[in-house]
């Protein structure tokens, strides 16, 4: 159902939602930014439109919504285990079609590649979403060339259109919380980037491609922050963390913990040894990883082309640009 309702109307229903929902959007924080006079744009709790920051791009995922950074999975003394208290209420999310696509990614990768994960189905049950349309591409974005830049899987559609809000309610359960008159519209969607990305076919990689001279250029130029995995919506890497309490050594918790490919550390193995030291090496397997053996698994790439990989990183190193490269190599190949 398409409605039109007013703004004030519609924060009322986001009061009547709070009683049963947590609410996350995109939020403008002042001053939160790389430098002390820019702001940061990341997922907060909200309770009016007005915190909603509609016109810009987030520079963090809403992944840290439904991935917690640091989750505590349970927590043990000598003898015995506890899992912390769930959160009574469900979640709902304001996000773009670049990241419901990226929800998908993270489902597949811990919900459907063999073993589910217990601790984020619980969470990801109790998700829904509300799409925000995009008016225009916004810098460094290349969801066209990905196949992201819409998307029909979402519970509540917003478009707002000066004093009033348009909705599009997909969602049964919320259709108890708005009241307009019916209006018919449609979202916005991108139709086109000024980044273009061309993905070579899996049987066009070259077989020698790990030894290709291409990723040399990242040894010097990466400095292995890991800020490209840690703001990408589609990165589902962790490594675990037991801390010990210091009444009792006996005690703690294990927590789960994002972890970077890029970083010191992430390859480390008994005996002191590693895989891809060189900065190169682990650019090579981020790539490789979005855009060739995801899709030869699933069928589809893990990349969905967000940009923020691009947006954050100190060297202004592109992942657009890798994976052109990349396809342009697969073409010298044949």
């Amino acid at each position: 159902m398409k409605i039109e309702i007013s703004k004030e109307d519609f924060n009322k229903s986001l009061h009547r939602l709070g009683d049963e929902y947590r609410i996350y959007a995109p939020v403008a924080m002042a001053y939160k930014g790389t430098f002390s006079d820019t702001d940061s744009i990341r997922y907060k709790e909200i309770n009016t439109l007005d915190e909603i920051e509609f016109n810009l791009k987030s520079h963090f995922s809403p992944k840290e919504v439904i991935l917690p950074i640091t989750q505590v999975l349970f927590y043990f003394t000598e003898d015995q285990y506890k899992e912390p208290e769930t959160e009574k209420k469900k979640l709902l999310v304001f996000l773009r079609a670049c990241d419901i696509h990226a929800v998908k990614r993270m489902d597949q990768i811990y919900l459907e590649n063999g073993q589910r994960d217990p601790y984020y189905q619980e969470v990801r049950d109790t998700v829904k979403f509300v799409l925000i349309g995009c008016e225009k591409s916004y810098r460094n974005c290349f969801c066209v060339s990905m196949g992201t830049n819409k998307t029909e899987d979402y519970s509540l559609g917003i478009k707002p259109v000066g004093d009033q809000v348009l909705l599009d309610i997909k969602d049964e359960e919320l259709n108890a919380y708005f009241f307009g008159e019916e209006k018919d519209f449609e979202m916005n969607y991108v139709t086109s980037n000024d980044i273009k990305v061309l993905i070579p076919e899996p049987h066009q990689i070259a077989k020698d491609i790990a030894e290709a001279p291409l990723w040399r250029e990242y040894d010097e130029r990466c400095v292995a922050c890991g800020k490209c995995n840690f703001v990408c919506s589609t990165c589902t890497c962790f490594r675990m963390q037991d801390i010990f309490y210091k009444d009792n050594e006996n005690n703690g918790e294990r927590r789960r913990v994002w972890a970077s490919c890029q970083v010191d550390g992430y390859t480390d193995m008994a005996g002191g040894h590693s895989f891809r030291k060189r900065h190169g090496d682990r650019m090579r397997y981020k790539v490789l990883h979005k855009v060739y053996d995801y899709n030869k698994r699933f069928g589809y790439h893990m990349c969905v082309g967000c940009g923020r990989c691009d947006d954050a990183c100190p060297q202004y190193i592109s992942f657009s640009t890798c994976v052109n490269k990349l396809h342009d190599l697969g073409k010298e190949e044949r």
